[in-house]
């Protein structure tokens, strides 16, 4: 059997639950708000495409492009799990150690890039390569691409549904799973 449509459930599953935690679109809504006020419109069909072929790109590319700068996936993946960390730091503490500008069109930037698809989730896919098959993977981004559009689509229902406490809550948790596979990462890249 080709161990390229070989399947992993167990792999599926934790990679969507990583991604989902990087890219935290529930945590994202907030932002996604004020882009929509902003802008008056946001294209989700276009933000969330964007974003998919950006991820895909890299989760292919990726390797290479490290190569080209001299860079091997446990290091890349090392300094992954630090950024994964600091994105942690903010999701539980919520303070915002990155600052982004805000321009006209955001359809694409910020929110496809690098809202959705930003250097956290372009970072946590080559060091998930180096743990999980790539067709995990990839179906992992597939899954968590379809769970983005289905929000964009609906964040104002969604933001009334929860309420800004179940916001909060929602970010801290997310916060601590990352926190936590920081951790993992730096552990296993390291040999620690």
């Amino acid at each position: 059997m080709n161990n390229f449509f070989y399947l992993d459930q167990k792999q599926i599953l934790s990679v969507t639950m990583i991604l989902f935690a990087i890219i935290d679109i529930i945590g994202s809504i907030p932002v996604v708000i004020a882009l929509r006020k902003k802008a008056g419109h946001i294209q989700s069909e276009k933000a969330t495409l964007v974003a998919l072929v950006l991820m895909i790109l890299f989760l292919y590319l990726g390797d290479e492009l490290l190569k080209l700068i001299g860079l091997d996936v446990a290091s890349f993946a090392i300094a992954g799990s630090i950024v994964i960390f600091v994105i942690a730091m903010e999701m539980i503490l919520g303070i915002n150690f990155f600052k982004e500008e805000m321009p006209r069109t955001v359809s694409i930037v910020p929110l496809a890039f690098p809202l959705i698809a930003g250097a956290g989730t372009m970072t946590t896919l080559l060091s998930l390569r180096s743990e999980y098959d790539t067709q995990n993977i990839l179906i992992g981004v597939i899954i968590n691409m379809g769970f983005v559009y289905i929000v964009l689509k609906n964040v104002i229902r969604i933001e009334k549904m929860i309420g800004p406490g179940g916001l909060n809550v929602l970010r801290k948790a997310f916060g601590i799973i990352l926190l936590a596979i920081a951790v993992k990462l730096f552990r296993n890249n390291t040999g620690l």
